[in-house]
């Protein structure tokens, strides 16, 4: 029985894509709502939240290439196996382009300049990948074959903005984790107070970068699947930022009183 279900399911998958593919957005914020739900009462369990219970460790470095690859591969396996009427429209080729800049940083920079980092436990380790899979899958799949993403007078001020918005979130995201990467000399293991770009005003500036990057990517497609993405983001790393404010809180007495977890001056 269980077989046939799962038959069925991607018959239905390959048949009715676009439905599909609205399927899997609302499933997203779905699951982003269940997410933040939980992270109201327990840390996600890697990082400096790391514990055991939660599976045998993959090393840090490794977890990040493999768990963020499939965001960068998927939409290439779409792109040149898939029919894609949308391909040769520029408009679409730059949206993706921008999707592909985030996770080329992600994949094969981000992971290679680590420093130290606790292992990754292998449940949420695997979850990770599994959720790249399905947004990868996503994202590229309605970009490339049901966007109704247009280059006019109309869309103008949006894709500008939108663009805008996401370049600075990458900006903020990138440097606020050069910030934390070097916040230790070489042999210290002690966590350090980070200062500097937004981290003057936020607790989680890296994490403030990410939602901005995936809300302007939202606001250029203007799309349910962005939309959700962005959500998913905001659901997820929204929490860890205010763990984080509370931990630093908890740690430092002198930890800057004015500065906010996620959203600067406001919360």
């Amino acid at each position: 029985m269980i077989p046939d279900l799962i038959k069925n399911a991607f018959s239905f998958l390959l048949t009715n894509e676009e439905k599909s593919l609205e399927i899997i957005s609302y499933i997203l914020f779905v699951w982003g709502g269940s997410v933040l739900i939980s992270l109201q009462t327990v840390t996600a369990p890697y990082g400096r939240y790391s514990r055991s219970g939660w599976g045998p460790p993959v090393p840090v470095k490794l977890a990040w290439i493999i768990q963020e690859l499939p965001s960068f591969a998927v939409p290439l396996i779409v792109a040149f196996f898939a029919d894609c009427p949308n391909a040769n429209k520029t408009i679409i080729r730059f949206s993706l382009g921008l999707f592909l800049f985030h996770y080329t940083q992600r994949t094969f920079i981000f992971p290679v300049l680590i420093r130290g980092g606790k292992p990754t436990p292998m449940i949420p380790f695997v979850m990770a990948i599994f959720f790249c899979v399905v947004n990868g899958y996503l994202q590229s799949s309605h970009l490339l074959k049901f966007s109704q993403l247009e280059w006019g007078p109309e869309s103008y001020g949006r894709i500008t903005l939108g663009t805008i918005i996401f370049l600075s979130g990458m900006a903020i995201n990138i440097h606020s984790d050069h910030v934390l990467r070097n916040l230790r000399k070489p042999g210290e293991t002690d966590y350090k107070i980070p200062y500097g770009g937004m981290f003057n005003y936020v607790s989680g500036a890296n994490f403030f970068g990410e939602i901005l990057e995936w809300a302007g990517f939202a606001v250029l497609n203007w799309s349910l699947p962005t939309m959700a993405f962005a959500a998913f983001t905001l659901f997820n790393v929204g929490p860890r930022a205010m763990q984080h404010h509370k931990w630093y809180q908890k740690k430092f007495e002198k930890y800057p009183k004015s500065r906010k977890a996620l959203i600067p001056f406001v919360l």
